[in-house]
């Protein structure tokens, strides 16, 4: 059970024994003639299990659009802000459940105070996000950069205490995983109370970022540290949400929600697994169910190795077979897989 004191992010608790929240971040400009498609985009992300969204604000008109969609959201939204503190505090005019700041280039130290001054009124919290390519200047050419880095957010962190603002969550993120695992060691050693946002950032393309992302996390939430996690990836939302649920899970957490399973496919295969799996992968993870669907490519991987399923399908030959916990149901042509498999998906 975690020891760090509880902090709201929107209708989320962050921190104070809670399950770890998901995060991803918006990973295009937000267009103020585009909030229906980003409101029904935010919505599938929480489908997926997303608990938390990240949106840059680069400048006060983008802090206006993003404020517009904060009245809209399922989610809570919180805003990036860096360089210019005067953007945050036009955020907070809107009902933004966080505002996420860069020690490194915030600039003075009474832009934090007019910040953390507007946060404490409006009831919102602030993430101290420290990255390794962002430190502080005199931080920069530091011999250690996970000590840089616990150094830069501990600045951070007194600074608001001195204040009276105690509502903070601090991340501490590399691109290099042995780092990124010391600095929140160490910050969790010495700051045992203060919630951890947890990630590697920049953390590569789907497959590297998700290998390094779950040794990085596993490492952290098997020791009971972290509040909540990202996996950062050069690759779509959706994929950062269903990989972090993922490690969430693997990592000690309670599993929620459907589980996918699907072979990877060889030369006995009479089913295209591969590509039927990516069509269908966020309409599972959307079920809100604890089943297990499985998607093989052939008999001997079908209803026998997958009897634990709660439905899969699988080929054999040129037809496709539909079955429930090992026993099949259906058996089809292939061009018709799509369409029996919604009607028995839908049937759980």
């Amino acid at each position: 059970m975690s020891s760090t004191r509880a902090v709201r992010v929107g209708g989320v608790i962050v921190g104070g024994g809670y399950p770890a929240p998901v995060q991803t971040m918006w990973k295009e400009p937000l267009r103020a003639d585009a909030l229906d498609a980003a409101e029904a985009r935010i919505r599938k992300l929480g489908d997926l299990g997303c608990g938390i969204l990240r949106f840059a604000v680069p400048t006060e008109a983008d802090a206006e659009t993003l404020g517009a969609l904060a009245a809209r959201s399922v989610l809570p939204l919180v805003a990036d802000i860096h360089f210019d503190w005067r953007i945050a505090l036009r955020c907070l005019d809107f009902p933004i459940a966080k505002i996420r700041v860069n020690p490194g280039n915030l600039g003075a130290a009474w832009k934090l105070e007019e910040v953390a001054s507007k946060a404490a009124a409006a009831g919102v919290p602030i993430r101290v996000g420290v990255n390794s390519g962002s430190l502080p200047a005199d931080l920069k050419d530091h011999p250690e950069r996970a000590s840089a880095l616990v150094l830069a957010a501990e600045r951070e962190v007194a600074a608001l205490d001195a204040l009276g603002f105690r509502d903070v969550i601090v991340s501490m993120k590399a691109s290099n995983v042995p780092e990124t695992v010391s600095c929140n060691e160490r910050f969790a050693a010495r700051h045992p109370d203060v919630p951890l946002h947890i990630g590697v950032t920049e953390a590569g393309p789907l497959v590297q970022g998700c290998v390094r992302s779950a040794v990085a996390l596993h490492a952290l939430l098997s020791k009971g540290i972290g509040d909540t996690l990202r996996v950062s990836l050069s690759a779509d939302m959706e994929s950062e949400v269903l990989a972090g649920r993922e490690i969430l899970a693997l990592s000690g957490g309670k599993r929620s929600g459907p589980e996918l399973v699907s072979c990877p496919r060889c030369g006995r295969a009479g089913f295209d697994t591969h590509a039927f799996a990516e069509r269908w992968r966020d309409r599972i993870y959307s079920l809100g169910k604890d089943v297990t669907v499985a998607i093989m490519g052939c008999v001997v991987n079908g209803p026998g190795e997958a009897r634990h399923a709660d439905i899969g399908i699988t080929g054999a030959g040129d037809k496709v077979l539909v079955f429930r916990r090992g026993e099949i149901v259906r058996t089809i042509a292939s061009e018709e897989a799509d369409t029996v498999f919604e009607e028995e998906l839908s049937k759980l």
